[in-house]
């Protein structure tokens, strides 16, 4: 996930309008009285969930009418699901350039000797 999508999912009045969105098409018009913001506004937001892939817009007579892009999405929530399915690993101190003062008194530290025995390296 790169950082304009993160930007773009991170603000909560955007998440609002991708959760207004999932349900149904809208114009800008449309999406200002839903969210109860104003029509630039609206404007701008859409223009940060353009830019990261989110959405896309039809053009329909004289209007614009916006979308969420459910494929962006999927994998967006790939990736999350990825990430709640990886297997945590003990923190190895020493590995990761702790000194040996701050890992002895990290919560996270277990010392090899304590690790299960399928985790010993």
């Amino acid at each position: 996930m790169d950082e304009k999508t993160l930007k773009a999912i991170g603000d909560v009045k955007r998440f609002q309008l991708l959760q207004l969105m999932s349900q149904r098409s809208y114009c800008v018009r449309a999406l200002a009285r839903s969210s109860q913001l104003s029509e630039s506004a609206v404007s701008q937001h859409l223009k940060v969930l353009r830019e990261a892939g989110l959405v896309y817009g039809m053009k329909r007579g004289y209007y614009t009418h916006y979308s969420v892009d459910k494929d962006a999405l999927g994998r967006i929530i790939a990736e999350l699901q990825q990430m709640l399915s990886t297997q945590r690993q003990p923190c190895d101190g020493p590995f990761y350039g702790c000194p040996e003062s701050e890992y002895i008194r990290c919560q996270s530290y277990v010392p090899p000797e304590n690790r299960p025995k399928e985790e010993v390296n």
